[in-house]
């Protein structure tokens, strides 16, 4: 499998990525309450910018990502003590039925297969586990310079609909936050970020 971040990602921990990080934690806190007990999955965790912030206040977290590279620049910041585990490929290669609380924050868009992603979601999480998704409204596809993707952000109605069909409760979902990018040429866009959260049945 190509991978797509090679050369993005030893620069990736940009400031405006840390921002949009540390606005998804803190809307998470706001509807979630962590617990030592957890454990979590990060689902496309790129180079950990999340879950390391979710890490200190749960038992311990799986890191899942298609690149090495990001995963590399990852495993870079542990310092060894963690109780992490990272898995190299897409959320099927982690197979054990343990998770607490998965999340994902503009990782979702690049999963081609969202029906079987969400049902094997469900088949590794323990029932009344918790998925908190955050990532884009539907668009234009200009947030990706019309680079082809699975998906040009997403209609929260129907993707509420595909975590019931998969066997989850879909709790709420709401707009939390608005990024503002010049994606074309002389033009600053909005592209606003949805928060979903669901529970498993």
């Amino acid at each position: 499998m190509t991978d797509n971040f090679a050369h993005r990602a030893n620069d990736w921990d940009q400031p405006n990525k840390i921002e949009m990080t540390d606005i998804f934690v803190a809307e998470i806190k706001k509807h979630i309450t962590l617990k030592k007990s957890w454990k979590g999955l990060e689902i496309g965790a790129g180079t950990g910018l999340v879950g390391l912030k979710i890490l200190p206040e749960i038992d311990s977290m799986v890191f899942e990502d298609t690149s090495p590279a990001m995963l590399g620049v990852l495993k870079n910041k542990l310092s060894g003590d963690e109780k992490v585990e990272i898995v190299e490929g897409e959320i099927f290669a982690y197979q054990q039925r343990d998770i607490d609380f998965a999340f994902s924050l503009m990782a979702f868009h690049h999963i081609p297969e969202m029906d079987k992603a969400l049902e094997h979601l469900a088949g590794i999480m323990k029932p009344g586990g918790l998925v908190v998704v955050g990532d884009l409204m539907s668009e234009d596809g200009s947030f990706h310079s019309f680079e082809p993707i699975p998906h040009k952000g997403f209609d929260t109605a129907e993707l509420s609909r595909q975590f019931e069909k998969a066997g989850f409760k879909a709790l709420q979902c709401h707009v939390y936050n608005v990024l503002k990018r010049e994606r074309i040429p002389g033009k600053i866009s909005d592209f606003e970020q949805f928060m979903l959260i669901a529970e498993r049945e």
